[in-house]
């Protein structure tokens, strides 16, 4: 990708991740990520498209190549073409969704008013309800970003390799695992320094190196599913909690607001890395944990179904006036083969007795024949 592309990217993501309170409960925003090689989305200087709870999950499934929910309306039919290129046959089939707890959507900053054309595309959200994803099961491949515990998965090693990934440094503490200073250069010349002895920078760190390896991951899974036969649509999808671990230690500003940097620097560089290894075939979707009613449920619930069986649909189908039908059709069978049946004995019954009736003058049919 692009070196400066990649910066007004991460400029663009930073300014609507900012943590400055925002007046208007549920005025908040998504971004989508669109691919530098391949345009999936609608690029326009006037990005004031808004979109539904239900909308986002219906584009999240056209994204992902399927047909979006048959109750959706044509006025949100109308509103995901506003969005999405015309063409049904190009499509992603693989997507990067990832919510991002304790950040709050602010205004967007003069800088970001001078990249219409760049790979994000801001998506207002109407209302705080919860995203809704229903997806078949056999031909979807979902791999999650989060673990049960991030310390647990997390070791000094990884820590180092973050640190130096980013250009920073991490010192081990030898009298203690996870115990260490990390520190991570800013774009302002200054450091961010997070020591792993305080429980909200440990959480923050170890989760955010957890969701980075998660996501090198289902690179590792895409590559194995490009050699088989099957080739499912792919839904990569997270939830971080680490902003929200900083400002309830620090507030709004200072640490939290540098460690905001480093993840969007992070997801930055590892987005770059998903297109390459998907030759440009992935999109991203994030958003702010907060617009939705109740805050620890996430915001975006994926619900897998199977496909039934042909002999399910017709158990599914069947009705009371199916079958009282089906009776009436029984019936009149029955009727119908009994009738026959009887008429075909009473037919080789008749002719029977006519070829073996002995033939006399006092016989009824020969009464008025003359024989010698």
């Amino acid at each position: 990708m692009d070196p400066h592309k990649s910066t007004v990217t991460l400029l663009f993501i930073f300014s609507l991740l900012s943590l400055h309170y925002t007046a208007i409960y549920g005025d908040s925003s998504i971004l989508l990520l669109d691919s530098p090689t391949r345009r999936y989305f609608r690029h326009s200087s006037d990005q004031s498209v808004s979109l539904s709870a239900a909308e986002i999950g219906a584009t999240a499934s056209v994204l992902l190549g399927f047909a979006p929910s048959s109750t959706l309306t044509s006025t949100s039919s109308s509103k995901l073409n506003e969005v999405l290129m015309p063409n049904p046959f190009d499509r992603p089939r693989a997507m990067l969704m990832v919510e991002v707890t304790g950040a709050e959507e602010s205004q967007l900053i003069a800088d970001s008013d001078r990249t219409p054309s760049s790979n994000v595309l801001r998506i207002k959200v109407e209302g705080n309800q919860r995203v809704d994803i229903q997806l078949p099961d056999e031909e979807v491949s979902m791999v999650s970003l989060n673990g049960v515990s991030s310390d647990a998965e997390c070791s000094d090693k990884e820590l180092s390799d973050f640190a130096s990934w980013l250009g920073g440094s991490y010192v081990e503490d030898a009298s203690q695992p996870l115990n260490g200073e990390l520190v991570i250069p800013m774009a302002n010349g200054a450091f961010l320094r997070l020591h792993m002895s305080e429980r909200a920078d440990r959480e923050f760190s170890t989760s955010l190196v957890l969701l980075l390896n998660n996501i090198r991951g289902a690179m590792e899974v895409h590559q194995v599913l490009t050699k088989s036969e099957r080739s499912p649509a792919e839904l990569i999808i997270g939830r971080f909690d680490g902003i929200k671990a900083l400002r309830d230690r620090y507030g709004k500003e200072g640490i939290t607001q540098s460690g905001l940097q480093v993840f969007v620097n992070s997801i930055s560089k590892v987005f770059d890395s998903l297109q390459a290894a998907y030759q440009g075939q992935v999109v991203g979707l994030i958003a702010h944990g907060g617009w939705v009613e109740s805050e620890p449920e996430n915001m975006f619930h994926v619900r897998l179904t199977s496909r039934p069986s042909a002999r399910l649909l017709e158990e599914i189908e069947a009705s009371p006036a199916s079958i009282i039908i089906a009776e009436i059709v029984f019936v009149r069978l029955t009727l119908a083969w009994t009738t026959g049946i009887i008429l075909l004995i009473s037919t080789i019954l008749g002719i029977y007795f006519l070829l073996n009736m002995p033939i006399t003058k006092d016989t009824l049919l020969y009464s008025n024949v003359k024989l010698d």
